[in-house]
């Protein structure tokens, strides 16, 4: 089950990662403006590190640490939440409740990729 699991996750993060690279222009907004550079540089390095996550957790000997990296990631992409719940506040009902779903989701993700981390590669 736990494969399984580590596949869903890392599906999930490539194709977060692919839509990054595929249309960079909405992620670019979920900046915090105190980070240095271009935002779309961390658009681009925030698609690096979910393709490697997600080729991390298909490989059993790199599974529990790609997992761990996954929910050091998940947490590191909160603030991008937490700034799109607060730009978005006035925006029509549906996009309002999109950007504040963002940041309570990042919850059961840690855990998700928490629980592949723990049950690492003796589910290969």
């Amino acid at each position: 089950m736990t494969h399984r699991s580590a596949v869903a996750l890392a599906g999930l993060l490539a194709g977060a990662g692919a839509l990054h690279l595929a249309a960079p222009r909405p992620f670019d907004s979920l900046v915090p403006s105190v980070l240095p550079g271009s935002p779309r540089t961390w658009t681009y390095a925030s698609a690096g590190v979910e393709l490697a996550l997600a080729a991390g957790l298909l490989a059993p000997r790199t599974r529990r640490a790609a997992a761990l990296g996954a929910a050091a990631f998940f947490v590191g992409v909160l603030p991008g939440n937490v700034k799109m719940a607060v730009d978005w506040r006035h925006r029509p009902a549906p996009q309002r409740g999109i950007a504040y779903t963002r940041v309570p989701l990042q919850i059961p993700l840690v855990l998700w990729a928490r629980r592949v981390a723990r049950q690492g590669a003796d589910t290969a």
